[in-house]
């Protein structure tokens, strides 16, 4: 008998499963959303357009846009059954629990709304699941904030998208369009982005045949760690740090020196600058104001210090680093950047729970033992 494979640490490179949704090709410092490029749908499309391209498998014509709109539209609302778990839910933890908050709320929904076991629903049945999963996790998330805020919950508009609802129910007020454009672009651009270790966990569930619901949960568990989706905040906490200081440079070396990770740099994947990055620093400058110019001087010297400590891997800006920037311009608070970020990608994770839910067979891999040797052999 032969001995299994032992993957490296971090499964990296290690392919563990084929996908129809995307793939992200990091020496070239590209990625794509089925055929097309990532990027270019966020500069081009609506984020209902590409929801339907995540939930379909293709961009929409004018009448199945029209009706997705309307579908999704209908299940923003949070349940009845599920409404008087907000108030619990918010006061979890700190003013930046929110994922926690929310998936506490979510594993309310399910049972509430009768989801069932992905194992035993068709194709209709767990595609109508992820939908509302979807559509139901900003207003669980606004609403949460909220609470927490002292202020009261606010339904969603009709009259308003995806990226406008966000800002609204965040802020209590119906955003310019500079500032909607600039959230949907980054909510396209953050739909997915490959076997991230959040994917991997929503991926990892459903093949076990649990239902929608907790998929999604599991992934919200990975992804609110500082090492995935917690970083945006983060980041720009690094920024105040470096005004208090005042030399960009000298602050940076002082953290290489104390081997220190800085937030917002760097990638496990990208050998090249972040696509992510490139377009929301575009989108941060044309917002313009003083955190921009800030930022700008940052990323430069940041990128500098660097490349003199790692100049075998230089290091660039990646998408936590301008995502924090063009959040804080649009009137995102602080506390709801990662949010943010989830509203995004739980459409990310619901695709790729209704591909893996396709497959029928648990992800069950092995691992090696290296503890004590048994006693009584």
């Amino acid at each position: 008998m032969t001995e299994p494979l032992i993957a490296p640490p971090g499964l990296h490179d290690v392919i563990v499963a084929d996908t129809e949704i995307g793939d992200v090709r990091g020496r070239e410092g590209y990625y794509h959303y089925r055929e097309h490029s990532a990027i270019e749908l966020a500069r081009t499309r609506s984020f209902e357009e590409v929801w339907y391209l995540f939930t379909h498998g293709r961009l929409p014509t004018a009448g199945d846009l029209s009706a997705f709109v309307d579908e999704t539209s209908a299940c923003r609302a949070i349940p009845d059954e599920v409404g008087a778990i907000l108030t619990t839910a918010a006061l979890l933890g700190g003013e930046r629990e929110s994922l926690a908050g929310l998936r506490t709320v979510l594993s309310a929904v399910g049972p509430a709304t009768g989801a069932r076991p992905l194992w035993d629903c068709d194709d209709d049945a767990r595609r109508d699941q992820t939908i509302r999963v979807a559509a139901l996790t900003p207003t669980v998330l606004a609403a949460l904030h909220r609470i927490r805020s002292g202020e009261q919950p606010l339904q969603p508009r009709p009259d308003l998208g995806v990226a406008a609802n966000w800002l609204y129910l965040v802020t209590g007020h119906v955003p310019g369009p500079a500032q909607v454009r600039a959230i949907e672009q980054y909510l396209i651009a953050t739909i997915d982005h490959g076997f991230n270790a959040s994917t991997f966990t929503a991926r990892v569930i459903a093949s076990t045949g649990a239902d929608v619901y907790a998929a999604v949960c599991g992934a919200i568990g990975a992804f609110s760690g500082p090492l995935h989706g917690g970083a945006p905040d983060r980041a720009l906490d690094a920024l105040d740090e470096i005004a208090a200081h005042g030399d960009a440079h000298a602050w940076a070396r002082e953290q290489v020196a104390a081997h220190r990770r800085i937030m917002g740099f760097g990638h496990a994947v990208y050998r090249t600058a972040d696509p992510r990055s490139v377009m929301l620093r575009e989108i941060a400058l044309e917002l313009g104001g003083p955190l921009v110019d800030r930022a700008v001087e940052a990323e430069s010297a940041i990128t500098e210090v660097l490349a003199e400590a790692h100049p075998d891997r230089p290091r660039h800006a990646n998408v936590e680093f301008y995502a924090g920037v063009v959040m804080e311009c649009c009137g995102v608070p602080r506390a709801m950047f990662t949010p943010t970020f989830a509203v995004s990608r739980t459409v990310g994770w619901c695709a790729n729970v209704l591909e893996q839910a396709r497959v029928r067979k648990i992800i069950r891999p092995a691992a090696r033992y290296v503890g004590p040797a048994p006693s009584g052999r």
